[in-house]
């Protein structure tokens, strides 16, 4: 459940650490998601997440700390889902529209996590660029470690091909979700780049080894 002002514990309320870590975490994401980095201010996060600066401070040194530890964690989760999408099926077709569908999935979370990832307002900060090239990366090498071992292709053409899937998969994402179109649902999208992708990725048959 979302952190706001009137869920956010009071002042004062302790936690353990590691939960208290998890709440400010949550708070921090609502506000930099809906403020971007430069506009959100501690303050801020401090009041969403129902505790003091100090108290913020203790656990992450300044608001760059904070953004880095959010954006460690939303890296995380898109790899972790693409990597479980490849894991699901042997079937290459079924593969193919699972990991599709897992960016239309975490495009599509309410709380907005992708915005940190792939629309950071702070992508000239090398750590930051550093992670949102990273996801992009593991993405690609998990993909291309399935096209290399089917279609024996090499880890140059896998990962080209491999890159070309998660370029299309987010951009398509994220361009389905910004056009809010009513008549074309999650699903319906999804399906549609993944019955793309699987005409190309097809042509690469896959080989007795």
């Amino acid at each position: 459940m979302s952190t706001t002002p009137e869920t956010a514990p009071k002042r004062g309320s302790r936690l353990p650490r590691l939960a208290r870590r998890a709440q400010l975490l949550e708070a921090a994401q609502e506000v930099f998601v809906a403020n971007g980095y430069h506009a959100a201010a501690m303050d801020d996060i401090a009041d969403r997440a129902g505790v003091s600066k100090p108290v913020l401070y203790q656990h992450f040194p300044g608001k760059l700390d904070l953004y880095l530890a959010l954006l460690d964690s939303s890296c995380e989760a898109i790899v972790a889902s693409v990597r479980e999408a490849l894991r699901s099926t042997e079937d290459n077709k079924e593969r193919v529209g699972a990991t599709i569908h897992a960016f239309y999935e975490y495009v599509a979370n309410a709380q907005g996590a992708f915005r940190l990832v792939f629309e950071s307002d702070l992508t000239n900060e090398p750590a930051v660029r550093e992670r949102v090239d990273r996801v992009t990366h593991a993405c690609a090498e998990a993909c291309s470690e399935v096209i290399s071992a089917d279609a024996g292709l090499n880890k140059e053409q896998s990962m080209v091909l491999a890159v070309s899937l998660v370029g299309m998969a987010q951009v398509s994402a994220r361009y389905w979700l910004a056009a809010d179109n009513p008549s074309l649902a999650q699903e319906q999208a999804a399906d549609l780049v993944a019955s793309l992708a699987w005409r190309g990725i097809r042509g690469f048959p896959r080989t007795e080894a």
